[in-house]
């Protein structure tokens, strides 16, 4: 006789990650705060690290106008989430043992005023970032990754060294609007989400659909997708709950190999 075909396992027993919710503040705080470690330390790893450039802030759940920050001067890799630097709008710490990078955070605390939807902000100086921001241009839409940006990005067509200035952190904020992406021109690469991970990711997604861009144009015309079929793509994969499931793997290898980021 035949073997009786195996029955198909019902959808509501299939685990599938999504964002967590949380009972308290306080495990919120430390959700977040625990994710930002893994985001720098995944920034680390991947060679987004310049020198003390580079930068990752997290909207405190309950002091809403202070955020976490990487500690000024400390490598990527060795930050634990009892490292983080908590930070007012002014720039002051309040709570944490480092200093932080007053010229980064102006940026991000500008960003974070004006975008009161906006939980964390990345922003670092990688290579092929930088290398299409020198260009002034904004991403082509030429492969299905790339088109989660279509039209929510821009270009801060501006440079006046480094942002030291409340003026420019204003500007760069006006400059991103509603988008989640800002390519800042001679500077790098600046993202925002709902989330960390979110974040981290779309800035993880933009850095490799730069050095794809690069690369495409340096062999040849790169073949772009139509405005039709580049919106549906970005209506599919362009929202934050995407990048959060996009960033899954990535949070879960980093914790996985060095558990002591979130000490």
């Amino acid at each position: 006789m035949p073997e009786q075909r195996p029955e198909p396992v019902p959808a509501e027993r299939l685990h599938l990650a999504m964002p967590p919710r949380h009972a308290s503040v306080a495990e919120e705080r430390l959700h977040r705060r625990q994710r930002l470690a893994a985001a720098l330390r995944l920034f680390g790893r991947f060679g987004y690290e310049d020198g003390v450039s580079g930068h990752i802030t997290a909207r405190d759940p309950e002091f809403t106008d202070c955020c976490w920050v990487n500690p000024f001067g400390m490598p990527f890799r060795q930050v634990t989430a009892s490292d983080l630097v908590l930070v007012n709008a002014e720039g002051q710490v309040v709570e944490g043992r480092y200093r932080v990078n007053q010229a980064a955070f102006g940026v991000h605390s500008y960003v974070h005023r004006a975008r009161a939807d906006v939980v964390a902000v990345a922003h670092s100086h990688t290579i092929h970032g930088r290398a299409l921001s020198a260009l002034g241009e904004l991403l082509d839409p030429i492969t299905q990754d790339v088109c989660a940006f279509f039209e929510d990005h821009a270009v801060y067509d501006a440079y006046s060294g480094v942002a030291a200035d409340p003026a420019e952190g204003r500007a760069i904020a006006a400059a991103l609007g509603p988008y989640k992406a800002l390519i800042l021109r001679n500077h790098g690469l600046l993202t925002v989400g709902d989330s960390v991970d979110a974040a981290a990711w779309w800035f993880i997604a933009m850095e490799r659909a730069c050095q794809v861009q690069l690369a495409a144009k340096a062999a040849g015309k790169p073949v772009l997708i139509d405005r039709r079929g580049a919106a549906r793509i970005r209506e599919q994969l362009g929202n934050d709950l995407a990048a959060w499931i996009n960033y899954q793997p990535l949070y879960q290898e980093i914790t996985r190999a060095e558990p002591d980021l979130l000490t």
